[in-house]
């Protein structure tokens, strides 16, 4: 029976890399008994990996096997948890290349290896001495004086790499001065895990109040899996030097607080300036998985409504005459974060998706917005959209400067004209916010408004069913 090139490779491969590591001692997930992972919000987390063994005493070398693929390894750290100050390390290396045929040929670039061709017809097999030249998109052999390429036949090789490995793997030089079996953790960082928060928030008919749900989501592409961990999320902003934010994709931006609700299983506590969630549960996380754990329900929420129409600052320095027609106007809901609306916890950080039911009974997506990590008694305002059935024209019909020479002493005054229409079966408030610059004043209003701020004017205009209402006012602005 003739076997495939790849397939002869790796079983000698296996073979060679076996006698090579019966020289060490091996831990794989068989020796574990427990496993922590701490996860921080992009891509980056803690593992401590506890695992019972049978050290030899003295100096030897043990391979610590299954660990992660992204593991920073400047950061791990060998411990004895039932002898305490027994085990030191001398010298460790990651190895973290896997062995296939690609990668076993491409170690071997510049050596020797052996070339066995079998007969199409006879079957009888040849073999000779050839080197390898290249391994990149094919490979390149100098078979004596001649220059090959592709694969003439089956390539056998002498040995195989020491750091070239089935599973990532961190062998370390230990210093073991006990006799008995011990406990022993491994601590590191590692890349490939990374968690974010996602809410489901169902709107009332009357849209006064909603449903909330969050979920945290899990993802794992560290290259090793995680069997019944106590897991753990850390909430906060977590600094990293530059160093590890090139290697680990940037700075950890860790979310904030995991809630508890009604159906939370999480425990919250404070670390440092963080949060710190603890799952009730030890869950597995696998390789090359996606993992959803409930994080919280709360019902009930008082909520406010809110449509919006914003404007701009440029024009109040300039003639700009026709400013737009059916203008879209924004749909904003806004709720507190607090105990007296059945919240009162810190929100983490994620997308929250707003449902509303049809009058089938039918849950309709409405909107989503994100969130920043929100802390309690908090506002939470999201825009979901804008609004179909309102819309706004609006108008410079009067400007003028009134002095000045330079840029740092005009003053201008403008009037303007906002028509806002409604086109719904009930009457709606629409806010108009004109951000303001310099040092402004309004002249006068058709409607009362507000100071919201030192740059922002705000009224509440009530527009009848089916109906408009125009807001005009004059303001004068120095600069």
């Amino acid at each position: 029976m003739r076997y495939p090139l790849s397939c002869i490779s790796l079983l000698l491969a296996c073979s060679a890399n076996t006698f090579a590591q019966d020289l060490e001692q091996r831990s794989t997930l068989n020796d574990q008994r427990e496993v922590a992972v701490t996860i921080y919000n992009e891509n980056l987390a803690l593992v401590k990996d506890q695992r019972k063994l049978n050290l030899k005493r003295g100096v030897s070398a043990l391979a610590f096997r299954d660990v992660s693929a992204r593991m920073r390894p400047e950061t791990a750290l060998l411990r004895s948890v039932s002898a305490p100050g027994s085990l030191s390390v001398t010298e460790q290396n990651f190895d973290f290349d896997l062995l296939t045929p690609q990668k076993l040929l491409e170690k071997y670039v510049g050596q020797t290896v052996t070339i066995v061709r079998t007969h199409p017809t006879t079957g009888a097999e040849t073999s000779e001495q050839a080197q390898v030249l290249a391994a990149n998109d094919g490979v390149v052999l100098k078979i004596g004086n001649r220059i090959e390429t592709g694969l003439p036949g089956r390539i056998v090789y002498n040995d195989v790499p020491a750091n070239l490995r089935d599973r990532p793997t961190l062998v370390m030089s230990l210093n073991n001065t006990s006799n008995a079996a011990q406990d022993v953790e491994l601590s590191y960082l590692t890349g490939g895990l990374a968690w974010k928060a996602d809410y489901v928030v169902e709107l009332n008919p009357a849209e006064d109040k909603l449903d909330m749900s969050g979920w945290v989501t899990l993802t794992n592409t560290s290259g090793a899996s995680y069997r019944n961990a106590k897991l753990q999320l850390v909430a906060g902003d977590v600094n990293q030097v530059e160093e590890a934010a090139v290697m680990d994709g940037g700075r950890v931006r860790a979310m904030a607080a995991a809630p508890v609700m009604k159906v939370a299983e999480m425990r919250e506590e404070s670390l440092f300036e963080y949060h710190l969630y603890t799952l009730n549960r030890p869950t597995t996380i696998a390789e090359n998985q996606t993992k959803q754990v409930a994080l919280l329900s709360a019902s009930a929420v008082p909520v406010r409504k809110e449509f919006l129409l914003r404007g701009n600052d440029y024009y109040y320095q300039s003639a700009s005459g026709d400013l737009g027609q059916k203008i879209k106007i924004g749909a904003f809901i806004e709720f507190d974060n607090k105990d007296s609306a059945q919240l009162g916890m810190p929100l983490p950080k994620g997308v929250i998706r707003v449902y509303k039911k049809d009058s089938n009974g039918n849950a309709q997506f409405i909107g989503e917005d994100k969130i920043d990590h929100t802390p309690k008694n908090e506002k939470v305002r999201l825009k979901l959209g804008d609004a179909f059935d309102l819309t706004a024209d609006k108008k410079q019909t009067d400007f003028k400067k009134i002095a000045g020479t330079s840029k740092y002493n005009y003053i201008f005054e403008s009037a303007y004209e906002i028509t806002l229409k409604n086109a719904k079966k009930e009457a709606v408030t629409i806010t108009v916010q004109e951000p303001m610059p310099g040092d402004w004043q309004i002249l006068s209003s058709s409607h009362p408004h507000t100071k919201a701020s030192s740059n922002a004017a705000v009224w509440k205009i009530s527009v009848p069913a089916d109906g408009s209402t125009k807001l005009v006012y004059r303001t004068q602005v120095r600069y």
